[in-house]
């Protein structure tokens, strides 16, 4: 009964994310994931019981991880290179590039991330806030150890701009296409290595 519980939510996620990447949160209904799930509107209500937790659990599926990888590598970087910044950038855009290339929803994934910054959904953006807003909190804090005279405006403003840029990155449809020949990790490496680069001179820039 438990196995088939979780196949069943499982489900449930995978047609949400996909549905809430291609046509976003407002315009996908329950009944189209349902139809996509292949379960009955019983089974959504059941698991979720609302259109709002669902959202919010396609979100906590993959970001509770990331969060905790994060977490973890940052607490690596500031023991092992304190005050180094490019170690905590690293923390940031290492793992969330690595959930962009998992092959079951990564890409779809990084399409709602975008869709959230996109559409206004205050309740996501709670959510959001609320769950993972310590994550950000404690990168903020690491961040200020390492650049000295680095106003708390400035910070955030320059946390945003990398959000973003990695969001741009993760979502692989810019300028630089992974060569033929080169390996998903490997361009995924390169990847993150130019952003921390970029983002750590974008840090330390005076105004």
């Amino acid at each position: 009964m438990t196995t088939h519980h979780f196949s069943t939510k499982d489900r449930i996620l995978s047609a949400a994310e996909a549905l809430f990447a291609r046509q976003g949160f407002a315009a996908t209904s329950l009944r189209q994931v349902t139809s996509r799930a292949d379960v009955n509107i019983a089974a959504v209500n059941y698991h979720f019981g609302s259109k709002e937790n669902l959202v919010n659990e396609v979100f906590r599926r993959r970001m509770d991880q990331m969060s905790e990888e994060r977490l973890a590598a940052l607490k690596v970087a500031c023991c092992e290179r304190p005050g180094e910044l490019e170690p905590v950038l690293a923390a940031f855009v290492e793992p969330a590039l690595a959930m962009a290339q998992d092959r079951h929803g990564g890409a779809d994934f990084v399409r709602v991330i975008a869709r959230a910054y996109a559409e206004s959904n205050d309740g996501l953006r709670k959510f959001l806030s609320d769950r993972y807003g310590h994550v950000l909190r404690e990168f903020a804090k690491a961040i200020t150890g390492c650049v000295e005279g680095l106003g708390k405006e400035d910070l955030y403003w320059r946390l945003d701009f990398l959000a973003g840029a990695l969001v741009y990155a993760m979502s692989d449809f810019g300028l630089i296409k992974r060569p033929s020949g080169t390996s998903e990790s490997s361009h995924r490496q390169r990847a993150a290595a130019a952003l921390i680069r970029f983002a750590s001179a974008g840090f330390k820039a005076t105004n």
